[in-house]
């Protein structure tokens, strides 16, 4: 369902989308969560890109590279022994006093053997390697994203997976990243198209440890606006006891495709609200840049495969932007 991607400057100066202050969402007053500065990666595609472009003379595209290089995104931890790479992000986040955005990607059968199919291979690897990626954060802490569509996608009936097994890994994973100091945790609850009704979720996250978490995460590498997402997180909090979200929003601004296959590199979207804890919804913890806006879907659309920088597709997303 979605393509796995893998992530020094704070998002600042003119924005595009929303301004923080505007940013969709009911309610009134802000987030309980304090305004957080979120890590950049220095060394991500996008910045790779805007260098180069600006080296050999791009330079109007190297400016709009920039509305992904210079803004906080997600480092995907998709693969074996993510110890020391959860080190190296949270390190130098903390020497910049940032806060690093993680996402645990690693479940058995993930992706349903689709285009991020992997994972661990067993139960048992599943946890050691929850385990290994806990060490990693130590106590400089992180927010970390729970297994994107692991919950929804055991909804659906994904054939491989076994519901009562995949929901005590994911309690298993939640409860050990909780244990790590100054770390906030979000199970993955998928987005507002997949699942219309949020009742068929609740008492799958119930089982994946949400009571524990910080809350749930919405729209991880879709195209559902803040104001949908918003709506559904709300209904889906109220059965759930109040629990608070966050919403992907790298890629939201123009809403999403109506065409087919409109999960999978649509055409004619845009970059959205910037990452900020300042949403302006008392439910809301932050509006993230979850999924790497210009890291491709899959081989869908002409791209290339999962995960991969995609520059062609990096720059549509910034040139449709609100400036």
């Amino acid at each position: 369902m979605l393509g796995a991607a893998l992530s020094a400057v704070l998002w600042g100066g003119e924005g595009f989308g929303a301004a923080a202050g505007d940013a969709p969402g009911g309610g009134s007053g802000g987030s309980v969560v304090p305004e957080v500065s979120f890590w950049v990666d220095p060394e991500s595609g996008a910045a790779r890109q805007a260098t180069e472009w600006r080296r050999t003379g791009r330079t109007a595209d190297a400016l709009l590279m920039e509305r992904i290089s210079t803004r906080p995104q997600a480092e995907w931890l998709a693969g074996s022994a993510p110890r020391a790479a959860v080190a190296a992000r949270t390190t130098a986040a903390v020497r910049e006093g940032r806060t690093a955005v993680l996402v645990a990607y690693y479940i058995p059968h993930r992706d349903c053997g689709s285009y991020s199919g992997g994972g661990a291979w067993s139960a048992t690897g599943y946890r050691e390697w929850v385990d290994e990626f806990a060490a990693g954060l130590g106590d400089r802490g992180a927010y970390v994203i729970v297994e994107p569509d692991a919950v929804a996608q055991s909804v659906d009936g994904c054939g491989r997976v076994v519901p009562k097994e995949r929901y005590a890994l994911l309690a298993y994973a939640v409860d050990r990243f909780k244990r790590q100091a100054n770390t906030r945790v979000y199970l993955d609850a998928g987005n507002p198209a997949w699942h219309p009704d949020t009742s068929r979720l609740v008492e799958p996250l119930k089982q994946s440890g949400i009571a524990r978490a910080d809350g749930f995460a919405l729209n991880v590498s879709n195209f559902q606006t803040d104001a949908v997402s918003s709506a559904y997180g709300d209904k889906l909090s109220a059965a759930l006891g109040g629990k608070h979200f966050v919403i992907d929003s790298s890629r939201n601004g123009n809403g999403p495709h109506s065409g087919t296959d409109s999960w999978c590199n649509p055409p004619g979207r845009a970059l959205g609200v910037a990452p900020t804890t300042v949403t302006g919804a008392p439910l809301i913890d932050a509006y993230l840049w979850v999924k790497r806006p210009g890291e491709s879907d899959g081989t869908c659309r002409g791209g290339p495969a999962a995960g991969q920088w995609w520059p062609s597709y990096a720059l549509e997303l910034a040139r449709n932007a609100r400036s």
